[in-house]
């Protein structure tokens, strides 16, 4: 019953005018930053601190918390109309929603995106309000060993993107190397920067992801105007909003994506893109239509949408009741609570029940703002469709070269998205899956950290990996990722021959 009290004096914090006003200007700038590729919430809200400096601490905190979820509805719309997507997890979202686009179906994919994304971010808030306390002390379990196990099963399930070609869905493995150009955390030495300062740093996934999608989109495009067989202007077909049949598609895939999006979330360092490529991977393996998925499935954008944005919630489970940041921006975000002489722990939530459930309801309203903000503004995005390809492909170049430029400043990245982007040009020609690519890129980093870490703390023993319950099962669920492109077939054609 305390607790209860505790929640309903939080409403009275989130709904005062003030705050309400901070959570749609919140959310509205994360909107708009979830669009540029390459800024992201943690930048937009580093660039917010000093401005909260003085505030009402509730208030400043629910401005950055707005940003925060306000960018997962805005990396989805890029994703879907030019296949830029505008942060890591939306790679996923641009893999069916823009297929969609190309079949006249841009307004459903954008509507499927922004109702699975308020859903599942209702029920991330439903579950941080109910079950913080008691999931934060499982996210604990996990050490070197589980994270690298967790990141060795979501590798096997970006292979499940590989297409009909087992051998060049290998290419993924170039995510992997790519990863490894930059300075070693653990023994300092230079890898692979070949003298060049800007590499130290490594390359970033933004590089990577507006080269091979956005720029080499370009491309394609440019080599069909010069023979003469360009494209015509994606047009809409039926109505904007969802059938009910596109409905009944997608209700299990957020359903589903909502609770991957929150468990992975509570895991510190795991982030929404894990949660959405294990969102994808499973909605296509229990597709009735799997070889639907790439080619414009409406639920491979609801699932990964959903776990994407659901995942946001989860990231404020450690964060509050541990005091340990999930990710980039809930590192920024404690600093921010820091800042303002708030230490994030198990005590905040008796010491500061205002303060943590006002932020915690801010959410809930935040998430209908967003609905609110993005439905009515579809019949206006799609019209971006219909903008000439002498327009549009010049609009994609200077969105990705802002978003790239904007991070460092350097034109070493520049000219490193344009390699990726005829790289991506190349991939196309001989059917090489970029995707795999891509997001063995975002998960080789703490993959490889993990390994190393495990490795130290057991003395070199490889067994660390299956010593525990967690890593064990995982490992497992791993091996069987990896069994099942073998094994489907074989029992599909068994199945075949018994019916004739």
């Amino acid at each position: 019953m305390e607790t209860l009290g505790h929640i309903i004096n939080g409403f009275d914090v989130a709904l005062q005018p003030i705050n309400l006003w901070y959570t749609f200007l919140g959310v509205l700038i994360g909107t708009v930053v979830g669009i540029l590729p390459g800024i992201g919430p943690s930048a937009s809200i580093a660039l917010l601190i000093p401005v909260t400096y003085g505030m009402n601490p509730a208030s400043g905190l629910i401005l950055m918390a707005g940003v925060y979820y306000g960018t997962k509805y805005g990396g989805s719309t890029t994703a879907i109309l030019i296949r830029t997507p505008g942060e890591a997890a939306s790679v996923m979202t641009s893999l069916d929603g823009y297929e969609m686009a190309r079949n006249g179906r841009a307004g459903a994919a954008l509507a499927i995106a922004a109702i699975g994304s308020f859903l599942a971010g209702t029920f991330g808030v439903l579950a941080l309000t109910l079950f913080a306390v008691p999931l934060a002390s499982t996210a604990l379990k996990f050490g070197p060993a589980e994270y690298f196990t967790l990141m060795f099963f979501a590798l096997t399930a970006v292979a499940s993107l590989s297409g009909k070609s087992i051998a060049k869905g290998l290419m993924a493995m170039l995510g992997l190397i790519i990863a490894t150009v930059g300075i070693d955390l653990q023994s300092g030495q230079q890898r692979f920067t070949f003298g060049i300062p800007e590499f130290q740093d490594g390359i970033g996934f933004i590089v990577v992801v507006v080269g091979m999608f956005a720029l080499a989109e370009v491309l394609r495009g440019m080599e069909k105007l010069q023979s003469g067989q360009a494209d015509a202007p994606m047009r809409i077909k039926g109505k904007l909003w969802i059938t009910g049949a596109e409905w009944a598609r997608s209700k299990g895939a957020i359903a589903r994506g909502s609770v991957i999006g929150f468990l992975i979330g509570i895991l510190p360092g795991a982030g929404g893109t894990i949660a959405s490529i294990l969102s994808y991977s499973t909605e296509k393996r229990l597709s009735k239509h799997p070889e639907e998925f790439g080619k414009g499935a409406i639920e491979g954008v609801a699932g990964p949408e959903a776990a994407n944005n659901s995942d946001t919630s989860g990231a404020m489970v450690p964060l509050l009741t541990l005091g340990v940041p999930g990710g980039g921006a809930t590192a920024v975000m404690m600093g921010a609570f820091i800042m303002h002489g708030i230490q994030p722990g198990p005590l905040l939530f008796e010491s500061r029940p205002d303060l943590v459930w006002g932020l915690i309801n801010s959410m809930y309203i935040g998430n209908v703002m967003l609905l609110i903000l993005n439905l009515p503004l579809i019949g206006l995005f799609v019209r971006l469709l219909y903008i000439p390809t002498g327009i549009l492909y010049p609009l994609i170049i200077a969105i990705s070269v802002l978003g790239t430029f904007a991070i460092s400043g350097s034109m070493v990245e520049l000219y490193l998205v344009l390699f990726f982007g005829v790289l991506g040009y190349l991939f196309d020609k001989v059917e090489i899956p970029i995707p795999p690519l891509v997001l063995s890129l975002v998960l080789a980093g703490i993959m490889e950290q993990s390994f190393r870490q495990a490795l130290t703390i057991s003395d070199g023993d490889p067994l660390v990996f299956v010593s525990s319950p967690i890593s064990a099962t995982l490992v497992l669920m791993a091996l069987l990722s990896l069994a099942l492109p073998f094994l489907i077939p074989r029992l599909k054609q068994a199945k075949a021959q018994e019916t004739d």
